[in-house]
């Protein structure tokens, strides 16, 4: 491990980047390790390495660091679909940063919902913060929506409470029950501890579900159940940690949890009244409804839609050139027998 200055207060440097408002802890760690990070015009690229952000001259990306400049900075918004949860998109697509306004501070997004997904999202500068919401170790639990094809039995939930192996190890979530059936599709609720990048998606392939609609609904106590859609309210970091149960130092002092109003149903009962007109959940019919491959197939259900109406039309074209035509044809009858 390097120490560059040994006089003074020692930070880590990934945790004085995230307190500086650039980036997140571990998004912080690839900066140094891409070599994005200099301390005193040395390269940094080492893991661990403490600094003293009294004395030492720190930079990312040329800008220099000034711990004691930054205001903190705290969004609660309701994510739309179609936006993405970084500052910027190399495809082009739209971020949640352009849904802010007026905010002149650098912040970033705590966590991750992916393009397709909705719900809660905290946006920050204080990486000490974003850090006790995302880390194993604090045991923040987040709980979501999950709309899926089909019904979901009994079999299909049990796999999913057990826990299942994916290429990223074992999976399993706090809790998965039914809170919702629709005709053909069901509502599911989550809820994690850590939530891992794409995990409740990734489960929920592992087990031949797919996914129609995912939002995050809450985060231990804090939830947005009166933000509407796309819009963003300014809180406090007393008030973020009050609702998370949290400390300053990241302890759990009360329990904040989210309950939810949504009952939950008997999987058993309610695939016994849906089995006429539900298939079940894990029919592979419904994986052309997955993410990679949603666009393609929602397109080509238009395109397919779009041509059997143009077909529609013209043969009611067809259908009454014909009517009109034996029309004619009956009067000039009538005309030439009188």
């Amino acid at each position: 491990m390097t120490t560059t200055s040994n006089q003074g207060l020692q930070i880590r440097l990934h945790k004085l980047i995230a307190d500086c408002g650039i980036t997140s802890r571990r998004k912080a760690e690839g900066y140094i390790l891409d070599g994005r990070v200099t301390v005193n015009g040395n390269t940094i690229t080492e893991l661990g390495t403490k600094v003293n952000p009294n004395t030492d001259v720190i930079q990312v990306d040329g800008n220099t660091l000034e711990l004691a400049a930054v205001d903190k900075v705290y969004l609660v918004m309701n994510k739309p679909r179609a936006y993405m949860t970084t500052l910027s998109d190399p495809e082009g697509r739209p971020t949640v940063m352009e849904l802010i306004y007026g905010v002149k501070q650098r912040i970033f997004p705590v966590g991750r919902l992916d393009y397709l997904s909705e719900g809660l999202l905290i946006l920050t500068n204080d990486g000490d913060l974003a850090n006790m919401i995302m880390h194993p170790k604090y045991e923040v639990e987040k709980v979501y929506e999950v709309k899926v094809f089909g019904h979901v039995n009994e079999a299909i939930l049990s796999k999913i409470k057990r826990g299942v192996m994916t290429e990223d190890g074992l999976m399993k979530p706090k809790s998965v029950r039914v809170i919702e059936q629709l005709p053909n599709k069901t509502w599911l609720e989550f809820r994690l501890n850590e939530g891992k990048n794409r995990e409740i998606r990734k489960i929920c392939e592992a087990v031949d579900l797919t996914v129609d609609k995912l939002r995050r609904v809450a985060i231990e106590g804090l939830n947005i159940q009166s933000l509407p859609v796309g819009q963003y309210m300014f809180t406090t970091r007393k008030e973020l940690l009050k609702a998370l149960g949290l400390n300053e130092h990241g302890d759990k002092i009360t329990i904040r949890k989210f309950m939810s109003a949504k009952k939950t149903l008997n999987a058993t009962k309610v695939a016994k009244i849906v089995a006429t007109t539900a298939r079940p959940a894990d029919d592979k019919r419904f994986q052309q409804f997955r993410k990679d491959s949603y666009y393609e197939t929602v397109a080509s259900i238009k395109e397919v839609k779009l041509r059997e109406a143009q077909e529609k039309v013209a043969l009611e074209v067809e259908t009454l050139a014909i009517d009109k035509a034996s029309h004619f044809a009956k009067t000039m009858n009538r005309s030439r027998g009188n």
